[in-house]
This record gives structure tokens, sequence and C-alpha cells, in this order.
């Protein structure tokens, strides 16, 4: 695929190897937080598909819900990644860090209930007030307990 980003301070870059997939907007709280935005635009690779190419030893990461973890730049705190433990073979990744943001577009959005209400996308794409009914490795719409 050959996409390729980094942070904001140029000291952590990455290449994606295959094309990305699932991109979409998440309003969630952690997201906001981790953010600080509104939401978050994420896409997914492959596990392997997802290769930092510079600074990998700057590269920090926090658990940021019962379920995951994400990596940062340590040195900028750009947000890059998302690790789920109920998707193992993917990486979600920030669609705002690569080179060319505008190579993917967002198709849906996930936890429109924790919306900032002055946060009004008028896109049309789908809304879930969680997760997607048909997100992998989840039993319907909750994550797990």
């Amino acid at each position: 695929m050959g996409l390729t980003g980094g942070c904001m301070c140029g000291e952590v870059r990455y290449e994606l190897k295959s094309e990305p997939f699932d991109c979409g907007w998440c309003h969630c709280r952690t997201c906001q937080l981790n953010s600080g935005a509104p939401a978050m635009v994420f896409a997914s690779v492959p596990d392997g598909d997802f290769a930092w190419t510079k600074g990998a030893d700057k590269v920090r990461s926090v658990h940021s819900s019962s379920f995951g973890h994400r990596e940062f730049c340590g040195e900028c705190g750009t947000p890059f990644l998302m690790k789920v433990d109920h998707q193992p073979e993917t990486v979600d990744f920030s669609v705002a860090t690569l080179d060319d943001p505008e190579t993917i577009a967002p198709e849906f959005h996930i936890f429109w209930g924790s919306k900032i209400g002055w946060f009004n996308p008028s896109d049309g794409i789908p809304r879930h007030d969680r997760f997607r009914p048909d997100t992998r490795g989840l039993d319907g719409s909750e994550p797990p307990g």
C-alpha cells in the first residue's frame, strides 16, 4: 500500500503495508480525552501491516480502557493507534496522522450517544450509539466486560 504517516514533531514515522478498512468516527469519551477533540477518525489494518519506520523507541503506550491500550509519541503526544483485546488481529490507527489523511474517508460514527452536543457533523453516514452491531469480535454492541 505504501501509505505513510507520523507525529507532529517528526520523531516517529510509520508505514501501512495494506489498504486500510473500517474507517469511522469515534465519539467515545476516551477518544475525546485522548485527542483533545470532539471525536477521532480511526481506520484498521492487519496487526502486522502497521510498521514503525522511525522512532519506535519513542512510542509509548497507555492502558486506556478495560479492553485495550493506545500508543502515542512520547515526545510530542501525537496519538497513533489503539489495540483492543477483542480484535487482536487488527490495529486501529488515527487517520489524521497519515501524511495524506484525505486518502481514506469515514464511513460511520460510533459512540454517537457520547457525542458532544455542539459537534454536529452533517455527513449523512450511519450513526451508532455505541459499537456497530457487526463489530468484529463482539457479541452485540457492548464492549467486553
